[in-house]
C-alpha cells in the first residue's frame, strides 16, 4: 500500500520567541504561519509537535497572546470531555486564532458548555433520529444520482468540485435544514465568505450576520407546520422554550456551515485520495463491503482542517500529560494529530484499509462531537460508491500537481477537480 511520508518544516512557518523574555525558563511560544497545504498533505509543525513538544504554547496569525496545543490522542480526549476546560469562556476575548474572527454565532452551541450545551444538542438530536436518517440516505442516493446524470452530460473533462462535491453536501444540508432549492446558491456564498480566512473579518461577519438573519425568517416562517425539517424542529423547540431564538439561530447557522462546506471538502479529498491511491481504489473496487471502513480510515487519515478550531479556556489550573496549564489559559486540541499518534495508530502516516481498530476522532470527541457525523458518513459512502460505479474509468485529467488548492481556507480542499473518464 501506499504510504506518505511527512515532510520537514519550511524555515517560513514556524519560529520561536521566549515568552518572558528574560532566562527562557519558560516554554517556548511557537508561531504558528499555517502554510497553505494541499488536501493530503499533513502540517509539518503539528506532525513536529506531536512527537516532540506535544503540550506546548502557539501563537497563530489573529488574535493576541499565546495559547496551549494539545496533539496526543489520550491528551486530546482528556481536554475535550473534562468540564474545567470551557468553551463558553472563549467568546468575546481576543485569543489567539486562524480566522480573523470567531465562526459560531454568540451563543451557539459551539460556545456552550454543559448543561446549555447539552439542552442544546437534545433538540438537534430529534433532526437526527434514525427514520430521519434513513429518510436522508434515500435522498442522497437520488441527489447523488441526479448529480451524476448530469456529470454524464457535460461529459469529460469535468470538474467535479463544480458538478458534484460543491451541490451534493449543499442540497444535502439544505434538505436537512427545509432551505428552499433557490436559497442554496446563497447559502453556499455566504459559507465560503465565514470559512475562508482570506476574506477578511467585516467579509466574514457581515456574511455570518445575513445567514443569521436568513435563518431568523426560515425558523419564523416554520413554527407549527409540523415538518420534520430541523429548521421546524428548532422553531418547535423555541414554541416549548427549550430554545431561545437567538439560540436555535446559531444552531442552524452553525449546521448549514458544517454541513456544507466541511463535506465539500472532505469528500473532494477523498475522491483526490483515491486517485492517487490507485491500489486502494482497485481494492476498494473489488470489495465493495469494505467502503465504510475505508470511509474511516479515510477520515482518520486526511487532515482535513488547516490548523486547529476552537479553543477553551482552563476554569483552574490543570495539569495536562506532565504540563501545568494555569487557570484562564486558552487551550487547543488538534484531533488531526491525535488521528496520527503512533501509540493508538500503528503506522500511522500510512492509509491502510485494513485497520481493524480505528477509534478516529474526526468528527471530535466528548460533548462537541459534531451531531451530523452519521449523515456525512452516509454522504461520502453514497458519492464514493455511486462515483465509480457509474465512471470505472474515471482519473485525474490533469497531472496531480497542476491541481489548485484553496488558499486562506480553514477547511481543506481542492479549488477544482478536474477528471475525465
Amino acid at each position: 500500500m501506499t504510504t506518505t511520508t511527512t515532510p520537514q518544516p519550511p524555515e517560513s512557518t514556524e519560529s520561536t520567541e521566549s515568552t518572558d523574555g528574560t532566562d527562557g525558563a519558560d516554554p517556548q511560544v511557537h508561531f504558528w504561519a499555517v502554510p497553505d497545504l494541499t488536501g493530503l498533505e499533513f502540517d509539518p509543525l503539528l506532525a513536529k509537535l506531536l512527537h516532540e513538544d506535544p503540550v506546548t504554547r502557539v501563537r497563530l496569525p489573529n488574535g493576541e497572546g499565546h495559547a496551549w496545543l494539545v496533539t496526543r490522542y489520550e491528551d486530546v480526549k482528556f481536554v475535550s470531555v473534562d468540564p474545567r476546560f470551557s468553551r463558553q469562556a472563549v467568546y468575546g476575548r481576543p485569543i489567539t486564532r486562524v480566522a480573523p474572527h470567531f465562526i459560531p454565532m454568540e451563543g451557539a452551541v459551539g460556545f456552550a458548555d454543559p448543561p446549555d450545551h447539552t439542552r442544546m444538542r437534545r433538540v438537534v438530536a430529534r433532526a437526527f433520529s434514525a427514520r430521519a436518517l434513513r429518510s436522508l440516505r434515500d435522498h442522497a442516493q437520488d441527489v447523488m444520482d441526479g448529480l451524476l446524470d448530469r456529470l454524464e452530460r457535460h461529459g469529460p473533462p469535468a470538474d467535479l468540485m463544480e458538478l458534484v462535491n460543491r451541490p451534493f453536501p449543499l442540497a444535502m444540508v439544505s434538505e436537512l435544514m427545509g432551505v428552499p432549492e433557490g436559497d442554496q446558491p446563497l447559502l453556499a456564498k455566504w459559507t465560503d465568505s465565514v470559512l475562508t480566512a482570506g476574506a477578511g473579518r467585516e467579509a466574514s461577519e457581515r456574511a455570518k450576520g445575513e445567514m443569521g438573519r436568513y435563518f431568523t425568517e426560515l425558523i419564523g416562517r416554520s413554527h407549527g407546520t409540523g415538518k420534520e425539517t430541523l429548521a421546524a424542529v428548532l422553531a418547535d423547540a423555541v414554541d416549548e422554550a427549550t430554545l431561545d431564538e437567538h439560540e436555535a439561530v446559531g444552531l442552524a447557522v452553525l449546521i448549514q456551515l458544517g454541513g456544507a462546506h466541511a463535506v465539500r471538502n472532505n469528500s473532494a479529498n477523498m475522491v483526490y485520495a483515491l486517485l492517487t491511491h490507485p491500489g486502494h481504489l482497485a481494492r476498494l473496487r473489488a470489495e465493495p463491503g469494505l467502503l465504510p471502513q475505508a470511509v474511516d480510515e479515510l477520515l482518520r487519515y486526511i487532515p482535513h482542517r488547516n490548523a486547529v478550531g476552537l479553543s477553551r479556556i482552563a476554569m483552574e489550573d490543570i495539569e495536562v500529560g506532565g504540563v501545568r496549564i494555569p487557570e484562564g489559559d486558552p487551550v487547543y486540541v488538534s484531533y488531526l494529530t491525535a488521528n496520527r499518534d503512533p501509540s493508538v495508530f500503528p503506522d500511522p502516516d500510512k492509509l491502510d484499509f485494513d485497520r481493524g481498530y480505528n477509534p478516529h476522532v474526526a468528527f471530535g470527541h466528548g460533548p462537541h462531537y459534531c451531531p451530523g457525523s452519521a449523515l456525512a458518513r452516509i454522504e461520502s459512502e453514497i458519492l464514493l460508491d455511486s462515483l465509480w460505479t457509474r465512471f470505472p474509468d474515471l482519473r485525474l485529467a490533469v497531472p496531480e500537481e497542476e491541481l489548485r488548492w484553496q488558499r486562506g481556507a480553514l477547511i481543506r480542499g481542492p479549488e477544482t477537480l478536474p477528471v475525465t473518464w
